[in-house]
């Protein structure tokens, strides 16, 4: 005997549903057993499929994973940075691709310039948002561009006032 649940407006879940791959879909359509995105189960402490009592705890954790940088103990220049984004971002650009373009904006700023990482995350946001045409928002390569919101911080690590 197989129970099987309605769930919202997301699909019906079955006994399949509960085998690998947990986690289906990519980016913004990416959901833990095809019902919750994986995002939305930050601080949500019941973790329950909509309008059920199956948890899902086994499978998403509303506490973040959190790593700590020991800074003061690394060496930096004014070029190494912590790019913080939403998915905005992370939906449409890859780890290497805001790398490249992050290092390649500085890289064409003049050190001196204060506003350098805050033009650096307006350029990040703008790549990842792309350019407006008749089937929708593009970035390079013609992909889709973000059309979620995109909120981008690039924070410098060179520790104290050392100077390059």
């Amino acid at each position: 005997i197989s129970a099987v649940l309605l769930v919202g407006a997301y699909k019906t879940i079955e006994e399949d549903d509960l085998k690998f791959p947990l986690i289906y879909g990519e980016g913004k359509k990416a959901r833990v057993l095809a019902t919750i995105g994986v995002t939305r189960g930050l601080g949500d402490h019941s973790l329950k499929v909509h309008d059920s009592n199956i948890y899902i705890k086994p499978f998403l954790s509303c506490c973040p994973e959190v790593k700590v940088y020991p800074l003061a103990q690394c060496e930096h220049g004014a070029d190494d940075v912590l790019v913080l984004g939403t998915d905005g971002l992370w939906d449409v650009l890859s780890n290497q691709e805001v790398a490249e373009s992050v290092g390649c904006f500085l890289a064409n700023c003049d050190p001196d310039d204060q506003h350098r990482y805050t033009m650096a995350a307006q350029d990040l946001i703008m790549r990842a948002r792309g350019v407006l045409k008749d089937r929708g928002w593009r970035i390079a390569n013609d992909r889709l561009g973000s059309g979620d919101d995109i909120s981008v911080y690039i924070i410098p690590l060179m520790y104290g006032n050392k100077q390059n």
